[in-house]
């Protein structure tokens, strides 16, 4: 058995309806180009707001994924 190793990156992804679809959004689109994801971690959500309706979702996302040695 050989031993592993995780690196770690944050990504923001954003969505009109959601902070669930928001988070979706990063997760899924990191994993187009990254190899072996594992654990996606919410960091932060925040909104966009304008004239007083929130317009935007925001999810800060940190994703693991296996290191290529």
């Amino acid at each position: 058995m050989s031993n592993s190793v995780y690196k770690f990156i944050e990504m923001v992804g954003t969505s009109a309806t959601s902070w669930e679809d928001a988070a979706k959004s990063a997760v899924e689109t990191a994993s187009k180009s990254l190899r072996d994801t594992r654990v996606a971690e919410i960091k932060d959500l925040d909104m966009k707001i304008e004239d007083g309706k929130v317009t935007l979702f925001r999810a800060t996302v940190r994703l693991s994924f296996k290191y290529q040695t």
